[in-house]
């Protein structure tokens, strides 16, 4: 059975000064006013030129981030790869607002599926569709509201490009996440995904829609679509999470008065995340399905299921995923295992990677106890090698 107890394993790529950093990096993020000030005064500086740049791609860069380009996350990559990890390239520049904007986003997503085509390093791509199409446009669409001509056209575009992504994908034989988002623009993205996965999943799993478990439909809409997928003979490709938009999701309903989307408690997300994983398993016969999750009862749950049902360890429609920089006593210890495992592995330039940068630090403030589990593992591993932290 697989221990998450085991540091030495969680952090055998760690030298001490990086686990000395890592240490500091944490003790920082688990303080909600020094994570908000900070990301004000990184965003300021860098609009003003001043010289944090290196501070930034030495600190957060460092643990949660690739690099600013494909090549530059060759490292990172290679050093994963060594350890038994996969490597999905997440390219996670947000708020582009222009169609050429939209379009650059899209050659650039094209372009991680082409890098994963070369190698056996990077077993999936992933791609968030409101990075190359308006969130405007999407939560018009999602909200069931006549598009104009000019929206309609926009929204045709956004089509467009998500199955220029998929179509490549396809091509080169590269499985391809499609990133869930807020409630309201999840509609036209889950309606994307699914025609996707109709066209594209005949024979394997290529396309993989992301479903939030923290959502108290996703569940049921699961359900539905299986029956679907088995009816029409294609395969379902999923990938699970609990969800990244929590807070935004329940002050927006409140604001605008309608159901909150989201589970009334954390007891009802690890039910329906934990019975979404098993739904899955007991259909792999036509599902493929990626746990990305931090939660490590979820992810015994799942090795207990695969063990229970006679599923190797390394079958390649299971995966497991967590961020890079996070979890490592989960990933690593899941690998050494000989279990399936890749790391999402953000990359893009400094500036662009804020935004990106600073919603990570806020949830690790907002998800009780996540920093400090990371924080009391480095240091547990800093004294199992007898260093000072």
């Amino acid at each position: 059975m697989v221990s998450f107890h085991n540091t030495e394993t969680a952090f055998r790529h760690k030298s001490n000064n990086d686990l000395r950093s890592a240490a500091r990096l944490f003790s920082i993020i688990s303080n909600p006013w020094l994570v908000s000030v900070g990301n004000s005064v990184a965003t300021l500086g860098l609009s003003l030129g001043l010289p944090i740049k290196g501070i930034i791609k030495n600190t957060l860069f460092k643990q949660f981030v690739g690099g600013e380009t494909i090549d530059e996350c060759a490292k990172t990559i290679e050093q994963l790869a060594s350890l038994g990890v996969g490597t999905i390239l997440d390219y996670s520049v947000e708020g582009k607002t222009t169609e050429d904007g939209f379009d650059e986003g899209m050659q650039e997503i094209i372009r991680t599926i082409e890098k994963a085509k070369k190698t056996d390093a990077i077993p999936f791509s992933v791609f968030k569709v409101s990075g190359i199409g308006s969130i405007e446009i999407l939560e018009k669409a999602g909200g069931k509201n006549p598009l104009n001509e000019k929206e309609l056209a926009a929204f045709e575009r956004i089509k467009k490009r998500v199955e220029n992504i998929c179509q490549t994908a396809a091509a080169h034989k590269v499985r391809i996440f499609i990133d869930a988002e807020e409630s309201w623009i999840q509609q036209p993205i889950d309606d994307m995904a699914e025609a996707m996965m109709e066209r594209y999943n005949q024979h394997e799993a290529i396309v993989f829609n992301t479903l939030q478990m923290y959502r108290h439909d996703r569940l049921g809409y699961l359900e539905k679509f299986l029956e679907k997928a088995q009816r029409q003979q294609f395969k379902a490709g999923f990938k699970l999470v609990r969800g990244a938009y929590m807070e935004k999701e329940r002050d927006r309903a409140a604001e605008k008065g309608y159901e909150n989307p989201i589970q009334p408690d954390k007891a009802s997300s690890d039910r329906d995340y934990d019975a979404a994983v098993e739904l899955c398993i007991q259909h792999i016969d036509f599902v493929a399905l990626c746990a990305g999750t931090h939660n490590e009862e979820s992810c015994l749950k799942l090795v207990q299921l695969m063990a229970e049902k006679g599923i190797p360890k390394n079958d390649p429609r299971i995966w497991f995923a967590q961020l890079l920089g996070m979890s490592d006593h989960i990933s690593f210890n899941l690998s050494a295992g000989g279990y399936n495992v890749a790391k999402y592995v953000p990359y893009g330039p400094v500036k662009e990677l804020i935004p990106y940068l600073s919603r990570r630090a806020s949830e690790n403030t907002s998800v009780k106890g996540q920093t400090g589990r990371e924080l009391s593992l480095i240091k547990k591993e800093l004294n199992r090698r007898k260093i000072q932290a």
